[in-house]
């Protein structure tokens, strides 16, 4: 059984920062996509960042140049460090993750699939 477990949500100023993690268990494929999703109240589910086994990664465009996705393989855990925060980042934001079968690009991963394991979510707010 497949599980995932989130830590570092919370409340930030605008312009601040914050880094979440996700520890991930239980799974028995041998290559990995994860990544981070998030979902504000009204709003669709985003991709907001992807990493493959081999440290490709992919972010969603409203996202670039402020997160970043890292790694620790031997540890199963992915991070999501978050600067320069804004209000319209306010959402659950979900750790998941998938098997990585044949050659699939970590942004079609982020922008067209749904993935099969998803955490129970942690909130971030950002207030302006």
């Amino acid at each position: 059984q497949v599980q995932l477990v989130e830590s570092g949500g919370g409340s930030v100023q605008s312009g601040g920062s914050l880094t979440l993690s996700c520890a991930a268990s239980g799974y028995t494929f041998s290559t990995l996509l994860m990544g981070w999703f998030r979902q504000a109240p009204g709003k669709e589910r985003e991709g907001v960042a992807g990493i493959d086994s081999e440290g490709n990664t992919s972010y969603a465009d409203s996202v670039k140049g402020r997160f970043t996705i890292s790694q620790n393989t031997a540890k199963n855990t992915v991070y999501l460090q978050m600067n320069n925060l804004k209000p319209e980042d306010t959402a659950m934001y979900y750790c998941v993750v998938d098997s990585h079968v044949g050659s699939l690009a970590v942004g079609t991963w982020l922008r067209l699939y749904r993935p099969v394991y998803w955490g129970q979510g942690t909130q971030v707010s950002v207030s302006s």
